[in-house]
């Protein structure tokens, strides 16, 4: 097949991963940078590859991390399947792609005294002499990211009055287009109601830059220099790390996984369940004292003695 050939099914693969899978603009993007490269790679014939072609692109991979391997992988073998599925091919080549291990890398995780710092130093900065309204804004990005678990693209995407003063949620439509109900902390409101009072009433976004809103590359810069102000060291902080806390933090205090599930947004509770990292005697304290039968004495019967 030809590269054009190539660029019109990747085309047509994309349009039915977003109408009928529901994958976010991230996953479209990086599927189709994947999916790019090896048609180059393949001198545009990565429709028409065969296993032998497969493994000269997959040796390419070597230097690659694990993860990124395992995306390069499924990307190639979802737009395979859809070939198959759609009658382009009558074989399905991806099986000679690697499929490297599922295992995932805990998540860089703050402490309570870490997370205390950032706070800190969001305030010494609103205690300057000069009021400077970049400040509310910090203080209201912070408080939804470790308040609310937000992810980094939802929050900068927010609209204005996302976030009421008398409505202790917000309504988010997240990855894949699925809807889940944020609760929103006191805290976190009042943070918003002083900042949107510093937000043109015309505009659409509640953290808005030029004629769009705040980028993730933009809040990623400021995190980091937040972190860098309060002493905690910048390669540990960043709005995802901030939504790590937000779980982490609240699995310690014993909350429920499911309901962490629903509040990040979470298809599957397998991804909820790399939060529960969390101390083996953090674990042994809350089965001692939140099981049904921690009260209860328990009943050693021994048996008589033998004659």
């Amino acid at each position: 097949m030809t590269a054009l050939a190539d660029h019109a099914l990747i085309d047509r693969f994309l349009e039915m991963m977003t109408a009928e899978a529901g994958a976010a603009p991230n996953t479209v993007a990086a599927y189709r940078s994947d999916l790019a490269l090896a048609s180059q790679r393949l001198d545009g014939g990565l429709a028409a590859a065969d296993a032998d072609a497969l493994t000269r692109v997959a040796n390419d991979w070597a230097a690659l991390s694990r993860s990124t391997v395992a995306r390069k992988s499924a990307s190639l073998r979802r737009f395979y399947a859809f070939l198959a599925d759609e009658g382009h091919r009558a074989d399905d080549p991806g099986k000679a792609l690697p499929r490297p291990g599922t295992a995932r890398p805990l998540p860089k995780v703050l402490s309570h005294a870490d997370v205390d710092r950032l706070f800190a130093a969001v305030a010494e900065r609103q205690a300057r002499p000069i009021a400077d309204p970049n400040d509310l804004r910090l203080a209201a990005l912070i408080e939804l990211l470790y308040g609310s678990g937000l992810r980094a693209t939802e929050l900068v995407s927010l609209p204005r009055n996302a976030v009421h003063p008398d409505r202790p949620f917000l309504i988010l439509r997240g990855k894949g287009g699925r809807e889940r109900l944020v609760p929103i902390s006191d805290r976190a409101r009042a943070a918003v109601a002083v900042w949107r009072d510093h937000v043109d009433s015309d505009r659409l976004w509640l953290f808005p830059s030029g004629k769009g809103h705040l980028s993730r590359i933009r809040l990623y810069q400021l995190v980091k220099a937040l972190a860098a102000d309060a002493g905690v060291p910048p390669d540990r902080v960043s709005p995802h790390v901030l939504r790590h806390a937000f779980a982490t933090h609240l699995l310690e205090g014993g909350a429920d996984l499911r309901a962490l599930q629903s509040m990040l947004g979470h298809a599957d509770i397998a991804t909820t369940e790399i939060y529960t990292h969390v101390d083996a005697s953090r674990l042994v304290e809350l089965v001692n004292s939140r099981h049904p039968l921690a009260d209860v004495p328990a009943r050693v019967d021994v048996p008589p003695r033998a004659p």
